[in-house]
Parts: structure tokens; sequence; C-alpha cells
């Protein structure tokens, strides 16, 4: 299997970091210490990959953002990863006349225009500081890795010429999708660079999504062309880089499915990300201090940030669980934990016993090797418990927002609605109770059961609908969108048919039931996600398999290693597909993310191994919601 997207951009910025070099196996040799000067772009590519602690051990001694005010360093090399704009490049060229570091190795996010160079050139030989400019790199590394199978183009720079609402709205002018387009494009090209790998492109007709396949086509085509500078060739590729087989990108527009994005999720990561708004594998939680500033007062609470990587083995296992699963692993972790503690402080004890009692002389030889045992597992333990409490402050604060909102309750009334089945309970019951969660998760609720209706919904109908949304304080605006939207897609081609999901209830777990339980889950119901494939997941399975699809039928196929461009929608390449990119022009989300991971779970056996999600930005529900809201006003 070839590496994964993470590891090959990991790879990438260690290369960088160890001044464009293949970093050294041998732990004696010590890194060349240096400074590393990065902009937003260049900070949000790294954070998620590389550690503080893995910077310093890559030899960094300190990274400062590229327009803060720095202080000269002259005896030290300086690594810059920065995008080639002209205020960077303008920035950089002020350094150099400044003379603030020993040598510069400059690494650009994507590829800097001949002008720019020209323009540090210039700036270099009136400083004089042309022989300290060591290297000029082209990273291709403008995208942002999460996982191992998924990666975001942008998060808090520039996103909004990306996004959703900027593709959508109703007023964009030519030149500015182009731009969008382009911006896309470069970073996908990227992706491909960082595999190296040209891939075979599927794509929609009619939409931002074939523009996309379009211009990505293009700029493959042309750059496997151009023999001199091409960055497929294998010369040019690391060893064992170079692969045969060729991944499928399949190109999607987010205009595919508007239902999963606002649908309220029940695994960990999704609801991480829906409520506590996890970002660049980060989230941030309100935990009580303890401190009350008056008797009777509620607690004072304070934020505290927690970061969830893959060196976390409770994050990988149950990232994708359903939250009461979740909840009780945290549960049996920590009881796990409680015993070995116990365990521990046992030993101690009966290595404090005196006096000439034989038995505990004998004891005490065995427990001799059991506490050098224990003493020697003692930094595993405190890891152990760091991550236990952490996932318990997590899970807890999740908790709360699921009892407090009725999360669960909208869960399993929207899985019913995507899979077609009746409710227990009527909208109208859920909007006017004051109870059930806020106006923008009712507001949710609406629009995906408009969305998914089996039956048209007639105009009083709606209205009646409204009205009573109107009286539980919700926004109308994101509604006269999606209504514009329903007509449209009705019109050129119905977006795919949910179905096939749905809920169980089972009886909850015992163990979080028992009074000494962690979490207090009355109340709370305990929801088993029955498989089913999304509209995302079903367009990449009908694709990978070549399966006869209405909705696929008219995709359209780019190989950009072909001489001639041809507009056909018949696959050349009929070789069974190991590898595929998903991507979605617009907002991406976990659960599309998750449904992709149990898909290739349940492909054991078959030909594709992996499946990498991307998107152009990751939004949760309360983000979309708010460009739905936006493109809903300007209709108005």
């Amino acid at each position: 299997m070839a590496a994964s997207i993470r590891e090959k951009q990991t790879a990438s910025l260690k290369r960088m970091l160890n001044l464009n070099l293949e970093p050294s196996r041998s732990s004696a040799v010590e890194p060349v210490w240096k400074v590393l000067v990065y902009d937003r772009f260049g900070q949000d590519i790294i954070s998620p990959i590389l550690s503080v602690p893995e910077l310093r051990d890559m030899g960094v001694t300190l990274h400062l953002l590229l327009h803060s005010d720095r202080d000269p360093i002259p005896d030290v090399p300086a690594v810059y990863f920065v995008m080639p704009s002209e205020e960077n490049v303008q920035r950089i060229c002020q350094d150099l006349r400044n003379q603030l570091y020993e040598s510069y190795y400059l690494n650009f996010i994507s590829a800097v225009s001949r002008q720019r160079l020209e323009d540090m050139a210039s700036a270099a030989l009136q400083a004089g500081t042309v022989p300290q400019i060591s290297k000029v790199f082209d990273q291709y590394l403008n995208f942002i890795t999460l996982e191992d199978d998924m990666f975001t183009l942008r998060h808090s720079q520039n996103r909004e010429a990306i996004s959703y609402y900027a593709i959508n709205k109703g007023d964009v002018q030519d030149l500015e999708m182009e731009a969008s387009m382009d911006a896309i494009v470069d970073s996908l090209f990227s992706v491909f660079v960082t595999l190296g790998t040209v891939p075979i492109i599927r794509s929609p007709r009619g939409n931002a999504a074939e523009m996309v396949a379009e211009k990505l086509d293009k700029k493959l085509r042309e750059n496997i062309r151009d023999s001199r500078n091409s960055l497929f060739t294998s010369d040019s590729l690391q060893a064992g880089q170079f692969s045969f087989q060729r991944p499928l990108l399949v190109i999607l527009d987010r205009n595919l499915d508007l239902a999963t994005p606002l649908h309220h999720t029940w695994t960990y990561q999704a609801l991480a990300h829906d409520v506590l708004d996890l970002q660049l594998n980060r989230v941030m939680v309100e935990e009580p201090t303890g401190d009350k500033s008056s008797p009777g007062a509620r607690p004072k609470k304070k934020a505290k940030s927690y970061d969830l990587n893959f060196t976390d083995k409770f994050w990988q296992s149950h990232k994708g669980s359903p939250f009461p699963e979740v909840a009780e692993a945290v549960q049996r972790e920590l009881e796990e934990y409680r015993s070995q503690e116990d365990e521990v402080k046992r030993l101690k004890s009966v290595m404090g016993l005196e006096g000439e009692d034989e038995g505990a002389i004998s004891m005490l030889s065995d427990n001799t090797a059991k506490l050098t045992s224990a003493v020697s597992s003692l930094p595993e333990l405190l890891e152990k418990k760091r991550l236990i409490d952490m996932h318990t402050n997590i899970a807890s604060a999740l908790l709360d927002h699921i009892k407090v909102r009725k999360l669960d309750v909208y869960f399993e009334m929207e899985e019913k609605m995507m899979s077609k089945q009746s409710l227990d309970k009527s909208l109208m019951d859920m909007f006017s109770d004051p109870e059930a969660g806020s106006p923008e998760d009712k507001m949710r609720l609406f629009i995906i059961y408009f969305i998914c209706s089996a039956q048209t919904m007639s105009d009083a109908d709606v209205d009646q609908y409204a009205v009573a949304l109107q009286a539980a304080n919700c926004d109308l605006a994101p509604l006269h969108y999606i209504k514009r939207w329903k007509a449209f897609t009705k019109m050129t081609a119905a977006p795919s048919q949910y179905g096939g999901g749905g809920t169980k209830t089972i009886s909850m777990f015992s163990r979080l039931m028992n009074t000494g339980s962690e979490f207090v889950m009355e109340g709370v119901k305990n929801l088993v996600v029955k498989k089913h494939n999304l509209p995302v997941t079903r367009v990449a399975d009908a694709l990978i398999d070549n399966k006869s699809y209405q909705d696929t039928e008219d995709y359209r196929y780019f190989d950009p290693k072909m001489l001639r461009v041809t507009d056909s929608s018949i696959p050349r390449n009929r070789n069974p597909v190991q590898e595929a990119i998903v991507f979605i022009v617009g907002s991406g989300n976990y659960i599309e993310y998750q449904n992709l991971v149990d898909y290739v779970k349940g492909k054991a056996g078959s030909s594709i191994k992996r499946i990498t999600y991307g998107c152009s930005e990751l939004s949760n529900a309360t983000l979309f919601l708010k460009q739905l809201a936006k493109l809903g006003t300007e209709l108005q």
C-alpha cells in the first residue's frame, strides 16, 4: 500500500526543515539549529502534522510569523515557509535588507512567479546578501492534511474565496469564479505532486466540479508534456514515490447533497466538530474552575484546548464510534487505569513493611521485581491518565450539549427522514417545544425534512412550517435559498436519493447506568446507526466499481496522460481501482469522511484499499447554515 497523504506531506515538511536534505535516521547526528519563519498559511499546514517537540527534534529553536516584529539572529539559518504573495515577498526583501539571519532557505507553499523571484533577486543584490540565499524551493504543499485519508485546502486564510457561498452566490463575477477555481486547482495540483501520481479524473457535467476537473486536467497535462520541468517524471521523484497504480479522483459539487452538511451527527469526531468546533485537530472545551465568585453563583468556566492527533490510540480507535460507545470505552479505560494505579499503591505499602516477619521478607523479594516493572511503566501510566482525563472532559462536554439540546432526538428524527421512515414525533411538536434545542437546530431539522421528503410539499405546507419556525425565533433566510435550490435541482436532475439509513435504539450499557459512572447518561438514547451509504459514497462506489448508476452515467472522464482531450463519459482505464480520492468543491464535513471510511472497511477483500476525502473548506453545520443564510438574504 502506497504511503498516505499525511505521511507524504510529513516527509516533505521534514525534508524542508532539514534544509531540503533527506533527514538522517541516526539519532546520534545532531540537527542544524535554525529558525522557522512562516505565514498563516504555513502555520495552518504545519500545526496538525508536526508538534512543537517534533519541530525541536528537527532543530527548530524558534518558530515565528513572517509579519511579526522579529529581532535579528545573525548566526542562525532561517527556513521560510510562506505563500508567494506580493506582501510576503516584500517582507522577505525587507528581511534581506535588514540582514536578519545568517542564511535564507526560501520555501514557497505553491509555485512562485518569475516576477516575484526577480523582485527578491534585485533586493538581495541591493542589500549585498546574495551569498546568504542558500536555496529557493517551490514545495507544492498548498493543502492541509488532517488525517491519513483526509485533507482540506484552506482553514483560516482566504477560505471565503473558495467557500460554498463564494461559488454559489447570485452576483458572482466571471473573474471571481475563475480565481476561486484556479485557487482550488492550484491546491489539488499540489496534492498530486506530493503524492507523486497522475490521477484519472471523473466529474459531473455543468457545475463547479466540472470546471475544476477541466482546469486540473489541463494543468497536469501541461506539466507532463513539459519534459524539462515535469514534476511527474520518475527521475524527479524520490525513489519509491512513483507508483504505476494510478488513483481515481472523483470531483463532486456540494450541491449534490445539501442535507448531510446540516445533519445532527452521532459519532465522536463529527460531534466534536459540530458541537465543540474541532479545528485543525484541536478542540476547545469549557471546564468549571471550581471557583465561585459568590455563594449560590454558577462556577466560573475556563476554556482549555486539547490536541487530538494520530498518536492517541483511543482517538484513532473511537473517533468514528457512536457517542454512547465512546462514553463506555472512556469509562472502561478509567477503571483499567484505576486498577493499575491501585496495584502501584499496594506495592508501595508492601515495600514499607518492617519487622522480621518471614512472610513479609519473601513478599518483599517477590514484589521488588513487580515494583521495578511498575516504576518503569509509570511514564506510560501518566500519559494514559492524561489521555483518559482529556477524553473524559471532551465526552462530558459533548454529553452536556446532547442533553441540553436533545441532539439524540434530532439525530434519530433526521436519520428516519433520510431513510424515508415514518416519524414518532411531529415536527410541529419539536418546533413549539422551547426545551428542544436552539432555533438553529430546528432550522436544520426542517431543511433536511424539506430536502428528503418523499412527496413534494405544497407552498401552503411550507408556509405553515415557516410560521412555526419564525415563532421559535428561527432565521428563515436559509429556507429561501433551499427552496430556490430544490426547484433548480428538480429541473436539472434530482439529487441522489437518500435511503438505507435509520437507527435502532438498544438498551443502554449497564456500565454507564451505574451510579459510579463518570457519565450520567439518563435520558439519552443509545442509538446504533445502521450502515448506509450517503449520496457522495454512493457516487464514489459506482465510479470505483464501474457500476451502471443513473446519476453517474453522464460523468466526464479525463486522463491527463492521454494525448488528446475527449469529451467522453466512457472510462478507458477499466483496471480495478485500489486508491480513490473524493473531493468536494465547497464545504466538506466529517460525516461524509466517516461514511467513506466505513465504506472501505465494509469492502474488505475487494480491490479498493483506501479512499481519501478532500474538500475546499471544512465547515460544521453552524458555519454552513450561515453561508445558506447569506445566500437566502441575497434572494429576498
